[in-house]
């Protein structure tokens, strides 16, 4: 017989967690009316599964009214065929029911699925466009659950939730028209039993969800320890530091405490069963009970055994729902919070953007003009303070200075990675706001120090900068970025794996392959912020004259802590306290005798004694 022990009636589903309460999400008209407008689309779609849901409901009462016919009809008139007949219209009727319900749940997957793809959609085109801010302060964990953990989560929302809360109703519904057009006096009978199946559920409920709650935790703790030190940099540090013995106590006192936190859960659960196993038959012999007396007493001259019987099926198949409708406010404020969660990205707004009809000035051989510019990552400290210099079309100028002093920064604003707080930045004239963004950086080629490729082959990282370049160009950019020989010596050549991140090549590789990528580009102006850093002396002398080659006739800007690749620049600038402290030649700078000649002093000429005593 069915019980009153719905899926997750025990466990966590029931209960919101202490996190869920304090963050429980407003509801609201506008709420609601965004949730639904992603089921707009596919409105026919849900009205088939609403009358699907009616219609399993109501030929699902068949079997139990027909039970009662087979008692008082077929039974009691010894009418055999009678009772064949009986069975195969009950059998029919499970078997329209099933094949109702397996109809719905496709069309109800079908709908959940296509919403994810919408959702999954808007959600990465949003993302796309979002400033590079947003992926320095985000956690990337915390981006992928969104796009992939909480979208996916709708499915559950729409064909589990949405569709479980109409089908318990329809199902309570339903029920409850037979059972009191059968027997209202029955049929009371078997209601008043449901609150003391709901009560103890509920009350064994929480004790069970508060050790699961803790069973949690320490397996949280347990998994701690596992990563900890079964991974390669932990093992080794155990081994290195004997503390096998140590770090065994530790895991086996939080196994420990495991195992007893489990064993109590599943005693509480297993007792729990028997308690309301015993209680779910209460509402059948009640039914039996009042049953027989109103038959024995003459008290309904109407009431029949089988009326009794279909009751007793009847109420059965009461309880589940009644159960699981209970938990229609926690299951409805989780749908919520998933649902806020997506919003609350797909709300974030977007600062950068490509102004409507956005300039597309000529950038070659321009000048870039830093006019008065202040930035900051936050409002507590600024960052860059009215920094002013002019790179002259076609020149190359580098940029030097203490760590953290703001070179990058400086840099990353040509593209509108950020936008100035405060002045502008200037190409041929045109504040680079009043660009059209996609125009701005398909003319701008930048080499960073973290050189970044995609889980792929060569090739396909190579074409990830020009997807229409020939082999032939392919080839001579690897060439001209002294790459090619390398990749030539691969197993696979130009389709060998590079890995995740590119593991598979060193960094002096992976950065060759990034500058070859630029070239691939022909940008009109370039920026090597630390271009050269992963590369050893031999790499960089045999790609500085490659380097000279695609700088050559683009404006270009260098931050780079080599002196070789400093004194290759037109002009130098010299950052230190988000200003521009000095500018001019290595010689002249070294004349003044102020941040660049500390920087040459404690950097440059100590590299370069390292460099000639290594070389020598």
């Amino acid at each position: 017989m069915a019980g009153p022990m719905g899926r997750g009636g025990l466990g966590p589903r029931g209960f919101l967690t202490d996190e869920e309460k304090q963050n429980m999400p407003k509801v609201s008209k506008e709420l609601l009316l965004r949730i639904l407008s992603y089921l707009k689309p596919y409105w026919f779609q849900f009205i088939l599964v609403f009358v699907a849901i009616i219609l399993s409901a109501t030929v699902g009462l068949l079997p139990a009214i027909i039970t009662g016919r087979i008692v008082d009809q077929a039974l009691t008139g010894n009418d055999l065929w009678f009772l064949i007949r009986l069975l195969l219209y009950a059998f029919g009727a499970l078997m329209a029911s099933q094949i109702i319900g397996v109809l719905e749940n496709y069309i109800s997957a079908w709908i959940s699925q296509k919403i994810i793809y919408d959702m999954k959609n808007e959600m990465y085109r949003h993302l796309e466009s979002m400033p590079h801010s947003f992926f320095t302060t985000e956690k990337q964990g915390d981006i992928i659950t969104r796009m992939n953990t909480d979208i996916s989560g709708v499915s559950t929302v729409i064909s589990g939730t949405l569709s479980r809360i109409i089908s318990n109703v329809a199902t309570v519904v339903t029920s409850l028209i037979a059972l009191f057009s059968m027997s209202w006096q029955l049929a009371i009978v078997g209601i008043i039993v449901i609150p003391f199946l709901i009560l103890p559920t509920k009350s064994v409920g929480k004790t069970r969800y508060k050790l699961l709650t803790e069973s949690q935790a320490k397996n949280d703790e347990m998994n701690q320890v596992i990563n900890e030190t079964l991974s390669v940099s932990g093992s080794m540090l155990v081994k290195l530091f004997t503390r096998e013995e140590k770090e065994y106590e530790r895991f086996e006192k939080v196994n420990s405490e495991v195992t007893k936190i489990s064993l109590k859960e599943q005693r509480s659960g297993k007792w729990f069963m028997v308690i309301m196993g015993m209680f779910t038959q209460l509402g059948p012999l009640l039914i039996y009970f009042a049953g027989g007396l109103f038959i024995i007493r003459r008290w309904d001259p109407t009431l029949t055994v089988g009326t009794i019987t279909a009751t007793v099926a009847l109420v059965n198949r009461l309880y589940r729902p009644v159960e699981s409708l209970l938990n229609v406010g926690v299951d409805f404020t989780r749908s919520l919070a998933l649902f806020t969660r997506i919003f609350d990205y797909l709300d974030r707004p977007n600062t950068i953007k490509s102004p409507e009809n956005g300039l597309k000035p000529d950038v070659q051989d321009q000048p870039i003009v830093y006019d008065h510019v202040a930035f900051s990552y936050t409002p507590e400290k600024e960052l860059l303070t009215d920094v002013n210099f002019t790179v002259p079309g076609g020149k190359t100028y580098a940029i030097v200075g203490p760590s953290g002093s703001g070179k990058s920064t400086i840099v990353n604003l040509i593209p509108r990675l950020y936008d100035v707080l405060g002045g502008r930045v200037t190409i041929a004239g045109v504040d680079v706001r009043d660009f059209d963004l996609t125009y701005l950086r398909e003319n701008i080629g930048v080499v960073t120090q973290e050189t970044y490729l995609f889980n792929g082959t060569i090739l396909e990282n190579l074409q990830y900068a020009n997807e229409n370049a020939t082999r032939e160009d392919i080839e001579n950019a690897c060439r001209i970025a002294n790459i090619h020989d390398f990749i030539m010596t691969q197993p696979e050549g130009y389709d060998s794996e590079v890995g995740n991140r590119g593991l598979k090549l060193s960094g002096g590789e992976k950065q060759r392959i990034s500058i070859a990528r630029v070239i691939l580009k022909d940008p009109k102006i370039l920026i090597l912020d630390e271009a050269t850093s992963a590369l050893d002396s031999i790499s960089e002398n045999a790609i500085q004259d490659a380097l000279e080659a695609v700088m050559k006739g683009r404006t270009s800007i260098i931050i780079a802590h080599r002196l070789s690749t400093i004194l290759k620049a037109d002009q130098i600038l010299v950052v230190a306290d988000g200003k521009i402290k000095e500018q001019g030649t290595h010689e002249e700078l070294l004349a003044l005798g102020g941040v660049y000649r500390e920087l040459y002093e404690t950097q440059f000429r100590k590299a370069i004694e390292y460099e000639m005593e290594k070389n020598g």
